[in-house]
């Protein structure tokens, strides 16, 4: 019994991958998704923006774009005051 409870664990420890932090770069809107296989595990690289520029890597791959839930688009610049009145004459 106890053996086969170790070759489960032993099993079950030779399985498990460490586990990813975020994947998704929120400065770029597209992300390539690269499939590996079971064993490899996929990738995810965020470094793309816009879908053609994406499209052209994934060419030929196991991969697909998709877009980044985590984008982050830049805030707008802040707007000017309206000065509002006359101009003092100097």
């Amino acid at each position: 019994m106890r053996l086969k409870l170790f070759a489960i664990a032993a099993f079950a420890v030779a399985l498990a991958r460490p586990a990813a932090g975020q994947a998704y770069d929120p400065n770029y809107p597209v992300c390539l998704h690269l499939y590996n296989g079971p064993m490899a595990g996929d990738h995810i690289d965020c470094s793309y923006t816009s879908i053609p520029q994406c499209q052209a890597t994934a060419s030929g791959l196991s991969a697909m774009c998709i877009i980044n839930p985590f984008f982050a688009p830049p805030p707008p610049p802040p707007e000017r005051p309206v000065r509002r009145g006359r101009h003092p004459v100097q």
